[in-house]
C-alpha cells in the first residue's frame, strides 16, 4: 500500500496564474498549482488560438503545401492548416485555410476530430477536417507563408505524411482520414 495520494484527482487548485509573455501569436505563463499530496508546483503553459488542419482529396489525390517552418529550420510537406478566427466554427475555418493556401474550395466539409494540443505544456485545441468536391480558386497567402501546393496519390499518403521531416498534424490529419475510410 502506497501513501501516495490517489492519481485520480479531477482538479488541482491553482493558488496563482501568472502571464510572463504576451506576443500576438500566443501568451506564456505558468500556473502555481497545489498537487494532491499538499506540495505546490509551477506548471508553465503557451496558450495559443485554436487551429484547424484539412486533409483536402480530389477524386485520387491528396492535397498537401510545402513550406519552410523557421521555428525548426526545415522544409515539411504538410496538410493546410491555419487558426480558426473568432466566430468560426472548424469546417467553416477548414474552408477558409484550404481556398487561402492551395486555391481549392470544398464542396464539402466534415470534423472528423476535435482535441486539445500537448496537453503537458499547451493550451490549444486542434480540429482536423475532412475536405472533398475540391473546385478550383484564387488563393489568397498571408503576408509570411511562402509555400507550394503540392499533390500526392492517395495511396500514397500515409507513406508522403510520415516521411521526415514530419510533423503530429499532417500524421494524425491522415491517419484519421484514413481510419474513417476517406483515404
Amino acid at each position: 500500500m502506497s501513501d501516495r495520494p490517489s492519481d485520480d484527482a479531477t482538479e488541482w487548485p491553482v493558488i496563482e496564474s501568472v502571464v510572463e509573455y504576451e506576443s500576438g501569436w500566443y501568451t506564456g505563463g505558468y500556473d502555481l498549482v497545489e498537487q494532491p499530496d499538499g506540495s505546490t508546483k509551477r506548471y508553465y503553459w503557451a496558450e495559443l488560438p485554436p487551429a484547424v488542419v484539412v486533409v483536402a482529396r480530389t477524386d485520387d489525390e491528396l492535397v498537401l503545401v510545402e513550406q519552410y517552418r523557421p521555428v525548426i529550420r526545415e522544409t515539411q510537406l504538410e496538410l493546410p492548416a491555419g487558426v480558426v478566427e473568432t466566430g468560426e466554427s472548424f469546417t467553416t475555418a477548414g474552408a477558409r485555410e484550404l481556398r487561402e493556401e492551395t486555391g481549392f474550395t470544398p464542396e464539402s466539409t466534415a470534423l472528423l476530430q476535435e482535441f486539445w494540443t500537448a496537453t503537458g505544456v499547451l493550451r490549444h485545441r486542434r480540429g482536423i477536417v475532412f475536405a472533398d468536391g475540391l473546385v478550383p480558386a484564387e488563393r489568397d497567402l498571408d503576408s509570411n507563408e511562402f509555400l507550394s501546393v503540392r499533390a500526392v496519390p492517395v495511396e500514397d499518403a500515409l507513406d508522403a505524411a510520415r516521411r521526415a521531416p514530419t510533423n503530429d498534424a499532417t500524421v494524425e490529419g491522415v491517419l484519421l482520414a484514413r481510419e474513417e475510410g476517406l483515404l
